[in-house]
Parts: C-alpha cells; sequence; structure tokens
C-alpha cells in the first residue's frame, strides 16, 4: 500500500500510542477528582496542555482542548460572532475555499439571519487580498480563514489578513488544522486571535484538537461546564490530550527536517506526473504551498475513475476533504478558482508525510503511468 493521503488522516507516531496506553491503564482516574488519583490525572493533563501550547506557540492558559478542529471552528465562529455582537458587529468574512464543515457552519448562520461574506480566491487559489480589503469594514465582528488549503495546499496570507482585521476593530481566526506539522508559521507569529488544530493531522489520535484562545479574550463557552478553565465543559479526553500532546513533541523535535523531506518529495511527484502527459495539470504551483499537497488532473478523467483504477494499483489518495469525497460533487475549491465543473470534478489530491519513503513516489508515478496513460491517449479524455 502506498499512502498518499495524509491530509485526510495520519498514522499515530508510536509516541502517542505509548502515551495514550499508559494512561487508560494508569490514569484513568478523573482530572477534577480531588483524591490523588485525580490529581495524578490533573497534572499529567497540565504537562499536556504546557507541551502542545509550546509547539503550537501559545501559553497554556490560551489553550483550549476540543474534539477535533471542527467543533474548534465552530467555538471560534460562533464565540466571535456573540463577542462581535456585544460591540455591535454581527457580520462574519470567511473565504470561499474553506473546509466543508466552515462553510456549512456560515450557511446555518446565513439562514438564521446572519450576514456572511465570503472572500474569492484568485486563478492559482491564492486569496483576492483586494477584495478582502474591501469587505472588512467596521460591522465585521469575525474574519477567518484557514492557513492553508486542504485540497491544493495554497498558503494563504493570514498575517496580511489579520491587519486588515484589526484594523477594521475585528478578531482573526485561523483554521490552522492543515498548517499545523507542515508549515513553520505558529500561532505567536502570524497576529491571529484565534488558532484551530488536530491531533489526527500530526500524526496523533482522532478525537482531539484545540482552540488557542488569545489571552484575554472573553470567548463564551461552546459547552458549558466548568473544565477547561469554564470554556468548554465536559471530562477532559485524557488519553487523547497525552497522545496530542505526544504527537506534537515529537513533530517539533523533527520540524525542519520533516519539512525538507516533504519539499523533495513533492519536486519528485510533481515533476514525474507532469512529464508523463502533457495532459497533466497540478493546480497552484505558482503559489507557496504546503509541501506535501499536489492538487491535479489527469486531462478529465473523472476523479472517481483516476482513484478507482489507483487503488487497484496500491496507491491510495483521495478527491479533497475526506468527510465530503466521494466524488458526487465537483470540487468547491476549484469551482472557486474558475475551473469548470468538468474539470473541477478530475481534481484529485495526493498527500504525502514525513514516513513516506521516495521510492513509494516512484512507484505512484509508475501506477499513475500504468492505469492512467492509456485512458489519456483517448484524445476525449486527455483535454488539457
Amino acid at each position: 500500500m502506498i499512502y498518499l493521503d495524509h491530509n485526510a488522516t495520519t498514522r499515530p507516531c508510536p509516541e502517542a500510542i505509548e502515551e495514550m496506553q499508559d494512561a487508560l491503564l494508569r490514569l484513568w482516574a478523573n482530572p477534577s477528582s480531588t483524591h490523588a488519583a485525580g490529581q495524578a490525572a490533573r497534572s499529567a493533563l497540565a504537562d499536556a496542555r504546557a507541551r502542545v501550547a509550546a509547539f503550537l506557540g501559545c501559553q497554556g492558559n490560551e489553550l483550549v482542548f476540543t474534539s477535533g478542529a471542527t467543533e474548534a471552528n465552530h467555538m471560534a465562529l460562533l464565540g466571535g460572532l456573540a463577542l462581535g455582537r456585544s460591540r455591535g458587529r454581527t457580520r462574519l468574512v470567511m473565504s470561499s475555499v474553506e473546509h466543508p464543515a466552515v462553510l456549512a457552519l456560515g450557511q446555518r448562520l446565513r439562514a438564521e439571519g446572519h450576514v456572511v461574506d465570503l472572500i474569492p480566491v484568485l486563478a492559482d487559489g491564492a486569496l483576492d487580498l483586494a477584495a478582502a480589503e474591501r469587505l472588512i469594514g467596521a460591522d465585521v465582528a469575525l474574519v477567518s480563514v484557514m492557513g492553508a488549503n486542504n485540497e491544493t495546499g495554497v498558503c494563504m496570507p493570514v498575517g496580511a489578513l489579520a491587519a486588515l482585521a484589526h484594523a477594521a476593530g475585528a478578531l482573526m481566526h485561523v483554521d490552522a488544522t492543515q498548517l499545523v506539522g507542515k508549515h513553520g508559521l505558529r500561532f505567536d507569529a502570524c497576529g491571529a486571535d484565534l488558532w484551530s488544530a488536530s491531533a489526527h493531522k500530526l500524526h496523533g489520535p482522532k478525537g482531539v484538537g484545540a482552540l488557542v484562545v488569545r489571552r484575554g479574550l472573553a470567548l463564551p463557552a461552546l459547552l458549558s461546564g466548568r473544565q477547561e478553565r469554564q470554556r468548554r465543559g465536559g471530562t477532559e479526553n485524557l488519553p487523547g490530550i497525552l497522545g496530542f500532546a505526544a504527537a506534537a513533541e515529537r513533530a517539533g523535535l523533527t520540524q525542519a527536517a520533516d519539512l525538507q523531506h516533504l519539499q523533495a518529495l513533492q519536486a519528485r511527484l510533481e515533476r514525474g506526473l507532469l512529464g508523463l502527459s502533457p495532459a497533466v495539470h497540478v493546480y497552484g504551483r505558482s503559489h507557496p504551498r504546503l509541501p506535501n499537497t499536489t492538487c491535479l488532473r489527469f486531462g478529465e478523467l473523472d476523479a472517481d475513475q483516476v482513484l478507482t483504477r489507483l487503488e487497484r494499483a496500491g496507491v491510495l489518495a483521495s478527491s479533497g476533504a475526506a468527510c465530503s469525497a466521494g466524488g458526487t460533487q465537483p470540487s468547491h475549491v476549484l469551482l472557486a478558482m474558475g475551473e469548470s465543473p468538468v474539470r473541477a470534478k478530475a481534481a484529485i489530491r495526493l498527500s504525502t508525510g514525513r514516513d513516506t519513503p521516495a521510492e513509494d513516489i516512484d512507484r505512484a508515478i509508475a501506477a499513475a503511468a500504468a492505469c492512467l496513460l492509456p485512458l489519456l491517449a483517448e484524445p476525449a479524455l486527455a483535454t488539457s
């Protein structure tokens, strides 16, 4: 199996598995209990919080553990809007290429009467900063944008957006789910007020994530309760949080070398695939991208057909966000970039990880040549 779907999820690292097992066997008491076993769990929770905070670039008291990035994003958007309303600000601004879960929340808010504006992107997937400047005004409560697009890997100008938001008196949220672990940018250097992350994107467990809330920002709780300094109710998922901490610590130790490895793999992969046929097109190459992400199409071959053939050849990939992949709809990201529905439905995503060997890249290129080049030889399908 050649696994090229790391943007969907990653294999938990041994360090994360070990700490989670230890927590399940030894630290199973409730961290809110006052007895010795509970206080041992509480101490482990505090240590994990410090480790994750150090990796994300924030203070421990700025970190709220959640069930994942979707909850963190909901907490940021709903809380940011609530804070805005208290100051007479009612509008939410986000990009047109956000994760489906964020766009779905935007649609729900719009149906409830909120004004939600979308910043368009350019043909290469880059955010239209001129349009953003026009949209971000004195009535905006929150600007929310992903740090890097999960399909194309195109990096967003979060620093410039944060400056625009703050100049207008608005808050800034960054969905850093794909950014964390694949880019050097951290919360303390991006100018954001809110920052979402998920453990399973950086070799931690599923079901745990975090929202960084800038110190001094009284963000309302999405789930009421006394845990997480009354910012997120519910007994803490200590095994998951410890797995998150172990994965974050491991990523921090090797991140520089990991990024170099991913950049080399990306160059090797794209050089090989583009060399197969002039019908192969890679998206976002003219703009800074995540070093592990390649979004491409093979002429106008439908993504379902491409992915099925690649899987038969042992290559696992996807057509976009795992929660919305299925081939029934064209990619909303590619449509926002101006692609036709046919081409947007042809796009697939190959995403590598730090454990991906160069040999897998060569095998994936060979598999694509064997199973897709015959189809591209048909003129009607090879339209570039």
